[in-house]
């Protein structure tokens, strides 16, 4: 037989928002002074009283094999988490916790996908989910949802979208990476619609303590029972605790389906890293003093990067209700000249500004819109003002 590789894994892309990561540390390392607004991840670091839980699993010998889909005690937090935060109630065995939020959505499409199934994905979104689909053996159906609606989607566009063939809908609120938050009302009219049409909804929640507008998360699962049979909810700890590094991430969803990823993650990866599990039973057990306090600091970010971004020529931003990105519209830059060559997407404004003005920005044609780019503002505000200051030095210069 050939030593042939596999064209599914030859489909598949690297994360841009990785590779923009890496390639500002690179250049730090060498010595420059680089601003970054690539990373999705919280510059605080992990609560005390987490980090202390940790080393007291250490001590106490936790270090072996936990059950597949996880412990006792972190799956009964979750529920508890569940129930109190998000008013749904989820029992143990409706729980699986996974090596973060990623291998909780590879999980899920695994387990609820078959060859040519489609998942409709609402545009703008997280570069990740149709590979994540893809791999699993689905189609991705992308959902263009413009700056005019505040990128989301209606419920009537989504009805535009469904067809025998659509088996789930990707839903992430608050949203990566536009910070868009759907309200009750909108996201009751697209579960009555997977209730009608017999699709699950894959709701994407793990920036749900982000939330900066009026009132509080709403988990669509909680709208009512019809609705929530067909959900399959997503979270985790690494935004609101600050813990991206520790990979914890967990569903509730059906019996059924719950069994199926406990099934599928036995085989693929045993269980999650029991230390990181005893940590995320504290980071949602314990006091929650330190999530309010990095959602205080990520709004007052929110507004001066909103208020920044607007004040400057040919860019524009719709002002985000959650999460720690801001999108920004880089279209009327399209067209311009610089150093005497055309700007033709947001990807050349990205390599102008990391390579002349040491700013690294994520463009996002990989999440759906080649002209504009996603700035995280989950660095400190004085690194935000510097960052905004060059570009508006290469703004000018067109």
């Amino acid at each position: 037989m050939p030593t042939t590789l596999s064209e599914k894994a030859k489909k598949v892309k690297s994360s841009s928002t990785l590779a923009i990561t890496a390639k500002a540390k690179a250049l730090r390392a060498q010595g420059e002074d680089v601003v970054s607004f690539g990373a999705g991840e919280p510059d605080f670091p992990t609560p005390e009283n987490i980090r202390a839980a940790a080393h007291k699993a250490i001590d106490a010998g936790m270090t072996r094999y936990t059950p597949a889909s996880g412990t006792v005690e972190l799956k009964e937090a979750i529920c508890k988490k569940f129930k109190e935060f998000n008013g749904l109630d989820y029992q143990t065995n409706q729980i699986v916790v996974s090596n973060g939020g990623k291998h909780s959505l590879t999980n899920v499409f695994e387990a609820i996908l078959n060859p040519g199934d489609e998942v409709i994905i609402p545009a703008p979104f997280w570069l990740s989910y149709p590979e994540i689909v893809r791999l699993a053996g689905g189609e991705p159906v992308i959902l263009t949802c413009g700056k005019e609606i505040g990128y989301k989607m209606t419920a009537e566009a989504l009805k535009g979208k469904i067809t025998p063939k659509t088996k789930a809908l990707v839903l992430n609120t608050p949203n990566n990476p536009t910070g868009a938050i759907y309200t009750k009302d909108e996201l009751k009219a697209i579960g009555d619609l997977a209730v009608a049409y017999d699709f699950y909804i894959v709701s994407d929640e793990m920036y749900e303590n982000l939330f900066y507008a009026e009132g509080k998360h709403v988990s669509i699962g909680s709208l009512s029972p019809e609705i929530y049979e067909k959900t399959i909810t997503v979270s985790g700890v690494s935004k609101s605790y600050a813990m991206t590094g520790w990979r914890i991430g967990y569903t509730g969803s059906s019996k059924e389906i719950a069994s199926l990823m406990g099934s599928i993650q036995s085989h693929q990866t045993s269980n999650p890293c029991s230390i990181s599990q005893a940590a995320a039973v504290e980071a949602l057990n314990g006091g929650q003093e330190t999530v309010a306090e990095m959602n205080a600091a990520f709004n007052e970010r929110r507004q001066y990067i909103h208020g920044r971004v607007n004040s400057l020529p040919m860019i524009s931003a719709v002002e985000p209700q959650g999460a720690f990105y801001l999108f920004v519209d880089c279209s009327e830059v399209l067209g311009k000249k610089y150093k005497g060559k055309e700007i033709k997407d947001a990807a050349d404004i990205a390599a102008i500004l990391i390579e002349d003005y040491k700013v690294a920005v994520v463009p996002c044609a990989d999440f759906g819109f080649a002209d504009h780019l996603r700035l995280s503002y989950a660095i400190s505000k004085e690194e935000i003002a510097k960052g905004l200051d060059r570009m508006e030095e290469f703004l000018k210069t067109l």
